[in-house]
Formats: C-alpha cells, structure tokens, sequence
C-alpha cells in the first residue's frame, strides 16, 4: 500500500483539476456543448456501472463475509440518499438546471465540497486494494466529474458568480478530494483492513450516483436518434472499465 500513496494523491488531484474543466464554457458555442454534455453523461454512466460490477463488486464479493460485505453496499446507496437529501449534492448535468440554483449557488458548493470529500475516500481506498482498482476508479470518477463540473459551473454562474470567482470556489471545492485521501490513510495506520468496510460503500455510492442522479438526466432525452447515441457511448464506457480489467489479470 505504501508503494500507491504517490499514486493516491496524484489521482486526486488530477480529478481536483478537472473542475476547472468549467473553462470550456468560455469557447464553446452553448447548442454543441449540450450535445457533448449528453455523451459525456452517457459515458460516465457506463462507466461508472462498469467500475461497479466489474472491478469493485468483485473484490467485494472475495471478502470472507459476503453477506456484510453486499449488506455494506446497500448502506453506501442509503448513506449516499441521506447525503443527497440533507446535503443537496445533486449535481447539475446539463446547461439548463433551475432545479439545482435554489437557493444560491453557495449551497451547491457545500454539497460539492462534500462529494469532492467523498471521491477521495473512494479513490484513496480503491488504491488501498490495489494500484490497479485505484486507477480503474479514477477513471471512472474523472468521466463523471466532467459533464459534472461543467453543469456546476453554469450554475455559479447563473447565480450571480463572475467566471474568474466560480473556477476559482469550484477548485476550492473539488481540493476536498486531497483531505478525503488523506482521512482514508490516516484511518488505515490505525485501523487494520478498513478498506473491506470501504469499498463496498464506495460500490454502494457509484450505483446510487448512477442509478438516481445520471440516469434520470439521460431518460430527459427522448428523441430515438439521440438515445440510440446515449446507448451507445453507455456501453463504451462500461467496455473502457472492462479493458482496465484485462490488465488487471
């Protein structure tokens, strides 16, 4: 494990830059960058299903106890609707998202600092098992965080940011990611075999992601062409976290 602490905060902060991915609304015409907001989704729902159930799920299920291990992601879903509901972490995922302005963007920002805090648990403790999952599930975070960190910024600027000051809160914010690696190693030195609790509340948190907040974005489009391109960049991204798999054998 000592040998991916480097690996663990270098894949943190690598996710923590992508919030400034926010920059591309600056050159990028509003009609194309909704059409590449809907692959991005679609994608990083395929992979974030495919880092689930073919790298997490797996070595959750290798745990002496199986059944706690599958009751513990049930209690990640759980504890990811609790977040959401008293938290208000659901991310905006498109180019319009009145729903998610109210009451100001101040309030996004807190649930974005707690789901930045979130990612470098899970990436941290991914990194734990092995260096191979840790680096499946970066991928799989960084895939989501895009279209995220994009809809977030229009947001802070819907409510009332300038764009210097909403790349800069949305930075802030996703550096969370940074103490949430950190609190994951801290626990280790004290805590033998954290990671079996860990990682199927990790699985447990990327199932609810997908399932109740990406999905639902994509069942928004309903033209046949467009979801036809929705399954189709869902399964490219469950294909990448498979292809990741093959290089763990």
């Amino acid at each position: 494990m000592v040998q991916n602490i480097p690996l663990i905060f270098v894949s943190v902060l690598l996710v923590s830059v992508i919030s400034l991915v926010g920059i591309l609304l600056l050159s990028i015409h509003d009609k194309v960058l909704k059409k590449i907001l809907l692959h991005l989704v679609s994608f990083s729902t395929g992979a974030l299903l495919g880092n689930v159930f073919v790298h997490l799920l797996p070595e959750v299920v290798e745990q002496a106890n199986k059944e706690k291990a599958l009751m513990m992601v049930v209690v990640g879903i759980v504890l990811s609707f609790i977040i959401e509901k008293f938290i208000h972490w659901r991310h905006c995922h498109s180019m319009e998202c009145e729903a998610h302005i109210h009451p100001v963007g101040k309030l996004m920002l807190i649930g974005d600092t707690v789901h930045n805090l979130l990612d470098g648990i899970l990436i941290a403790t991914s990194y734990l098992v092995s260096a191979p999952l840790g680096i499946a599930t970066t991928v799989a975070v960084i895939l989501h965080e895009i279209p995220q960190e994009i809809g977030d910024f229009a947001v802070l600027i819907h409510s009332g940011y300038t764009r210097k000051k909403a790349l800069l809160f949305n930075f802030l914010s996703a550096l969370a990611a940074l103490l949430g690696a950190a609190f994951v190693l801290l626990l280790h030195a004290q805590v033998t075999g954290i990671e079996q609790v860990l990682l199927p509340i990790a699985a447990g948190n990327f199932l609810y992601i997908a399932a109740a907040d990406l999905i639902p974005e994509l069942h928004k489009e309903t033209r046949p062409k467009q979801a036809g391109a929705q399954l189709f960049f869902m399964v490219a991204g469950i294909a990448l976290m498979y292809v990741l798999a093959l290089g763990e054998l």
